[in-house]
C-alpha cells in the first residue's frame, strides 16, 4: 500500500479487527471536582461492560486530551494497569480517528489482544481557556483573532464568496442537528430549533451566530477494539474497521492553503477505497462540526456532493431526519455534546448506528458509516469507515 505522500505502509487486512464495546461517560456539566481522568475511567469500564469485557483484559491504551501533559500514561495509573502497547497521539479532533488506525495495526499484527481508546474533558467545568490554552502564534497573535471562531469564519466567508453559500444554508446544518438532538435523551440541547432563530441568533465572528458554533460542554467516551475472531464470540455484534486514513494541511489558518478545501479530500478518499466502497454507499455519515461550516466542507470533500455543493444539499433537508444522507444522528458538536475534542464521540455514535441501538433517532438498515475527525483549525483530519459485516 502506497500513502498519499508516495511512502509504501503496512498492508490493512480489511475487517481484521472490530469495535465490540462503546459508552459515554457522564455528559454535559459534571459534578464538582470531577476531573478528564474520572471521565476516561468511567467510560472505559462502561464500554468494557457493553464488550462482556474486563479491566484486566485490556493490554492496549490510546488516549489524548488537552488537559493531561501524559495522558495515556495517566489513565493507566489511574485504572491500574500496565498495557504492552501504549499511544498518546494528539492531533486534535481528530486523534480518535488516528488511534483507531493505529490500535488496527497493533491487533493484526500481534502486539496486543484487547485496545482501549478513551476520552475524557472538563472544559464546561474548568472553562474552555483553562481546557485548551491557545499557544501563541507569531503569524496571528498580533492581530488578536478570536480563536478558534474567526478561523472558521474566514473558510465560511471564503466558501460565500466563491461558491454563493448562504448564511440561512449554514443555518440548515444548525437545525437539522438539533433535529436529531431531540432524539437524544442525552443531548445537550433538546428545544427545537427553527430557522428563523438560528438566523436571529446572537452574532459571533461574522458571518458565524452563536447557532454555527458548537456546544462547550464536559464528557467523554471509550471505545474497544479486538481482533474479528475474538469479537464474534462477545457481548454484542461486531462493527468491523474497514479502512481509515489520516492527513496534516498547516498549524495556522493563515497557513491553509485553500480555505474552502480541506485535506478531508485526501482521507475521504483513501478510506474509502480501503474499505472498497462509494461515498454512495454510506448510510450515516458523522462529520465534525464544530462549527456549521465544517460540515459543509466535509461533505463535499468527502464526495457526497461535488465542491460549492454543499448548500444547496443541506437545505434540501438531505441531512436531516428521514433526508437521504443521515448526518450526525446524535446531534453533533452543535447540539449534542462537545467536550473540547469531540471525534470519539462521532465513533461512539457510528457504532451504536450500525448495531441498531439508537431508539427513535435509529437509521433502517444502517450498514456503513463513515466517521469523520478534525484537529486545530481544519488543520488535521482523519477519516473511518465503519460496516456491519467483513464483505
Amino acid at each position: 500500500m502506497i500513502d498519499s505522500h508516495g511512502a509504501r505502509v503496512a498492508p490493512f487486512s480489511r475487517a481484521s479487527v472490530a469495535v465490540v464495546g462503546a459508552a459515554e461517560s457522564d455528559l454535559g456539566h459534571c459534578l464538582p471536582g470531577t476531573t478528564p481522568l474520572d471521565l476516561m475511567a468511567q467510560a472505559s469500564t462502561r464500554a468494557l461492560a457493553d464488550a462482556g469485557l474486563a479491566l484486566q483484559d485490556v493490554d492496549a491504551v490510546f488516549c489524548a486530551t488537552t488537559q493531561i501533559r501524559f495522558a495515556t500514561t495517566a489513565l493507566c495509573d489511574y485504572l491500574g494497569i500496565h498495557p504492552r502497547v501504549h499511544d498518546g497521539t494528539q492531533m486534535g479532533g481528530s486523534s480518535f480517528m488516528a488511534h483507531m488506525a493505529h490500535a488496527c495495526a497493533a491487533l493484526e499484527s500481534g502486539q496486543c489482544e484487547v485496545a482501549l481508546m478513551a476520552y475524557g474533558s472538563t472544559q464546561r467545568s474548568v472553562s474552555r481557556a483553562a481546557a485548551s490554552p491557545r499557544e501563541h502564534n507569531p503569524y496571528e497573535t498580533p492581530y488578536q483573532p478570536m480563536l478558534p471562531v474567526s478561523a472558521y469564519a474566514m473558510a465560511a466567508a471564503r466558501h460565500m464568496h466563491e461558491f454563493g453559500t448562504t448564511r440561512e444554508q449554514l443555518a440548515h446544518v444548525a437545525v437539522a442537528a438539533r433535529q436529531w438532538a431531540v432524539m437524544n435523551p442525552v443531548a445537550w440541547e433538546k428545544e427545537p430549533l427553527s430557522l428563523a432563530q438560528a438566523l436571529s441568533a446572537r452574532m459571533v465572528s461574522s458571518p458565524l451566530s452563536l447557532r454555527d458554533c458548537c456546544l462547550v460542554t464536559d464528557g467523554g467516551g471509550a471505545l474497544i477494539l479486538t481482533r474479528s475472531e475474538r469479537a464474534r464470540h462477545l457481548a454484542k455484534p461486531p462493527v468491523y474497521v474497514l479502512g481509515f486514513a489520516q492527513e496534516l494541511s498547516h498549524l495556522s489558518i493563515s497557513n491553509m492553503p485553500d480555505l474552502t478545501t480541506t485535506a478531508a479530500k485526501i482521507t475521504g478518499a483513501q478510506a474509502l477505497q480501503m474499505a472498497g466502497v462509494t461515498p454512495q454507499a454510506i448510510d450515516l455519515a458523522m462529520l465534525y462540526d464544530a462549527f456549521t461550516i465544517n460540515t459543509l466542507l466535509f461533505l463535499e470533500d468527502l464526495g457526497f456532493c461535488q465542491k460549492g455543493e454543499g448548500g444547496p444539499l443541506v437545505s434540501s433537508g438531505a441531512i436531516a431526519p428521514g433526508g437521504s444522507l443521515p448526518v450526525n444522528t446524535n446531534g453533533g458538536g452543535l447540539s449534542y455534546c462537545h467536550p473540547g475534542m469531540y471525534g470519539l464521540l462521532l465513533l461512539i455514535e457510528a457504532v451504536r448506528q450500525i448495531r441498531g441501538e439508537c431508539g427513535v433517532r435509529q437509521i433502517p438498515h444502517c450498514e456503513l458509516a463513515l466517521a469523520h475527525g478534525s484537529g486545530g483549525v481544519f488543520s488535521t483530519q482523519a477519516t473511518v469507515v465503519l460496516g456491519a459485516v467483513p464483505d
